[in-house]
């Protein structure tokens, strides 16, 4: 080791609570860890030297498997509760709530993201689609873009007005707090991005009873999956993940699967095909981003109507309050009993005051409480105005864009191609969304004609509390007496002080009429008409369809039936998914660690794939497996695997603690070297020539090499030391991640957490390995060069 390169110190950090359960995940993309601390309950996520970013808790629950998308954008994190929770980037808030299992049935054990190329986009033709002509540069045929393409990728939700925050209180359930900031809103509602158009991201979970959750694009889910070995009994054990590897070129990612148990004598290493990924009718980055921005619309959509129902409530519960105050002692006055509607329209009409009313402006109401009363029902009518025109509508006007993006998609294709969706579901959606539109700006009307009333009544009521708590009748009473607007005031009295209108479309209609409208609403008839008939019979004083005029009811019903459009979608998208041949590996005795990698084998009009898995025992901590796996694919769709296997016996010095797949070039390997109490990183080029496969039969010996750090073994093998590795510190895990410069130049990296579980020290790793060990080798010529002169 002594001659072994240095990999540079990137960065260190020192927790101050230990990682739990050894979840610890590095960021693609930026210089960011997050860890699991707390035994679990608390997800945080640092920056090198200790800088905190951010933390997150849920109650009563804990982290059970974390892990970063491949772009760095999100942070999935397995809970106890058996959601998934996708954090944003540039916030702590879970802007994403994806159930995988329900708890006390199963718990969420792994987590893998992985990008994959959807399609090639054409090659740009010039504008009459004719072969290019000499009258174009080679610089001009480069700038011309593909019309079709770019149609259909043009986004015209970036042209509109962005949506605006909500109130921070208010809201209700897991979205509370995930609309109320404008940086969450932009990373929650973020338009496609035109190198990302035919790019999918998938995540796969896997659960400990077996099962495995697929979803795309951020939080569109296609659904679950149970995988069983065929040649297995039903009776036997549960196989749960734990390993995935895939290859953005390839629609085949490459599945590890354990026995539940003790017994890990062999693991399965099934192909599982992404036939939607292969071949979609429609693009499937442009179909999953607007399904996803629907559904976060749909959830924005319910957040602003429970802060508009809030609102309301809020105008008229105070006002409740000091209305019934009075009640009862206009009830029991001598004279019969008045209501408070007729006390103060007699005030106004008279001028006489009946003494159960002058007692409560006086003593009951007075100044203070009409203060009150003037706040509540002012903010509240205004804030109720601001939710309908800046949140409510523009995000209703979003909603009609994607429709009638997806229904052209659909009638494009007719029943011609299975799309998961028909243009008759569309067209209810936009029936829908035309029903709320019409109710927001009735609600829109109806909220500023009360304000206007409220201000003349709430301008008459404060002077009739000053009036009759005085003796006299000053000049300045007479003239505010004289500049009151008592027609507004009678209206207001008459329409609106016991009741509002607004109840028609905010109130709460009862179970009965909810279920009779929801039965009448599917039988197909024309939504928008169907309203406009029920809003002439309310105000003509006719009996009319209670719960339909709700914007409860209506948002609930879109709701319905977009589910209904997104789990066919899914639907359509799951019938694509398909399980390979399984390959068992073993290695005779019980496995300890493993990993896997998908490599990509391009050929004249395919692309194959090749698994490599490595395994180590729990016996042999010196002793390297690897499986070598073929996977013939055709259209998307894997064929019987071969596979090739051979043992690597690292020297005896060293003992394996950790190993990853870097890339498809390279097997990292974390090594302790005995009686040197130092740390090595090996290198093991699991493609090169001189790794001996042979074909892997179970049950026969596998052929052993033993390798070494030389520098005739140095393409198959390179060992790398630590610099500035901290006093005491002993690596026990590690991540890797490749270079990147997606957010600024990151050098690949690997992260080691010590055996404290507190602190984790990241190492920068070399752009090219045998650059690094040739200088090596130049340095050791020098010093041989030297001691031979002396």
């Amino acid at each position: 080791m002594a001659h072994t390169p240095k990999l540079a110190l990137f960065s260190a950090s020192k927790l101050s609570t230990p990682v739990s359960g050894g979840h610890l995940a590095c960021n693609p993309v930026i210089d960011l860890t997050a860890t699991v601390g707390d035994a679990g309950s608390v997800l945080s996520v640092w920056r090198s030297n200790d800088q905190l970013v951010s933390k997150h808790t849920e109650r009563n629950q804990k982290a059970l498997a974390v892990k970063w998308k491949e772009d760095g954008q999100f942070l999935a994190a397995g809970w106890t509760d058996g959601v998934v929770r996708l954090a944003g980037l540039e916030s702590s808030k879970a802007v994403h709530h994806i159930r995988v299992c329900e708890p006390g049935d199963a718990k969420i054990e792994f987590i893998a993201w992985s990008r994959n190329v959807t399609g090639k986009r054409p090659a740009a033709r010039n504008p009459l689609g004719a072969s290019p002509s000499q009258d174009f540069t080679l610089d001009d045929r480069k700038s011309l873009l593909d019309l079709p393409y770019e149609l259909t990728f043009l986004e015209v939700d970036t042209a509109l007005p962005k949506i605006s925050p909500l109130p921070v209180s208010g809201g209700s359930g897991d979205d509370m707090f995930v609309f109320s900031t404008t940086s969450s809103l932009e990373f929650v509602f973020r338009p496609i991005q035109p190198e990302e158009a035919d790019v999918v991201h998938v995540m796969i979970v896997g659960t400990t009873d077996g099962g495995i959750h697929l979803s795309i694009y951020d939080s569109f889910v296609i659904g679950s999956f149970k995988y069983s070995p065929r040649a297995q009994p039903a009776s036997s054990s549960t196989f749960q993940l734990c390993g995935h590897g895939s290859h953005p070129e390839i629609s085949t990612h490459a599945l590890l699967f354990r026995p539940q148990g003790e017994s890990r004598m062999s693991i399965h290493l099934v192909p599982i095909d992404l036939t939607f990924v292969h071949y979609s009718p429609v693009n499937l980055s442009l179909l999953a981003s607007k399904m996803t921005t629907m559904q976060n619309l749909l959830r924005y959509v319910k957040q602003t109507q429970a802060h508009m129902v809030g609102e309301w409530k809020s105008t008229r519960e105070l006002p409740g309050r000091f209305l019934n105050a009075v009640k009862e002692d206009l009830d029991n006055m001598e004279k019969g009993p008045v209501t408070i509607v007729q006390a103060l329209y007699h005030t106004v009409v008279t001028g006489h005051v009946f003494p159960p009313l002058k007692e409560w402006l006086v003593d009951s109401l007075a100044e203070r409480g009409h203060k009150r009363w003037d706040k509540a029902v002012v903010s509240g009518l205004e804030n109720l105005r601001s939710l309908v025109h800046e949140n409510f509508i523009p995000t209703l006007e979003r909603c009609g864009i994607i429709l009638s993006r997806l229904l052209g998609i659909a009638r494009f294709h007719d029943s011609r191609e299975s799309i998961g969706f028909t243009s008759a579901q569309i067209t209810r959606l936009m029936d829908i969304v035309s029903c709320l539109t019409v109710v927001a700006h009735k609600i829109l009307l109806c909220v500023m004609d009360e304000l206007e009333h409220f201000v003349a009544f709430s301008s008459w009521l404060r002077l009739e509390i000053d009036k009759q708590a005085s003796s006299t009748l000053s000049d300045e009473l007479t003239e505010k007496e004289a500049t009151m607007d008592n027609v507004k005031v009678l209206t207001y009295i008459q329409r609106y002080l016991v009741s509002s209108p607004l109840e028609f479309y905010l109130g709460e209609a009862t179970s009965e009429d909810y279920t009779k409208n929801q039965e009448l609403v599917e039988d197909g008839v024309s939504l928008l008409e169907l309203l406009d008939k029920q809003l002439q019979r309310q105000e003509a004083g006719q009996p009319y369809m209670k719960a339909l005029p709700h914007v409860s009811f209506l948002v609930n019903y879109l709701t319905s039936r977009s589910n209904i459009v997104f789990r066919d979608i899914a639907e359509a998208e799951k019938r694509s998914v398909r399980f390979g041949q399984p390959t068992e590996l073993s290695v005779g005795q019980k496995i300890w660690k493993q990993a896997v990698h998908m490599c990509s084998n391009r050929k004249i009009g395919a692309t194959d794939a090749t698994a490599y898995t490595a395994i180590v025992s729990e016996t042999d901590r010196d002793k390297v497996t690897l499986f070598r796996t073929n996977i013939p694919i055709v259209n998307g769709i894997s064929g019987p695997t071969t596979t090739e296997a051979c043992s690597l016996v690292l020297p005896k010095a060293m003992t394996i603690a950790d190993l990853k797949f870097l890339d498809e070039n390279a097997l990292l390997v974390l090594c302790h070297v005995k009686g040197e109490s130092t740390n090595a990183l090996v290198r093991i080029a699991h493609q090169s020539l001189a790794v001996p496969y042979r074909e892997y039969r179970q049950g026969r010996a596998l052929k052993t090499a033993q390798i070494g750090t030389q520098k005739e073994q140095n393409r198959l093998c390179t060992a790398f030391g630590f610099a500035k590795m901290p006093a005491g510190f002993t690596p026990v895990q590690m991540e890797v991640q490749t270079a990147t410069k997606s957010r600024g130049d990151i050098p690949a990296r690997v992260c080691l957490l010590g055996r404290d579980k507190a602190m984790f020290v990241t190492y920068a790793l070399p752009e090219d390995w045998e650059t690094a060990m040739s200088q090596l080798t130049l340095k050791e010529e020098r010093d041989v060069s030297m001691v031979e002169g002396e």
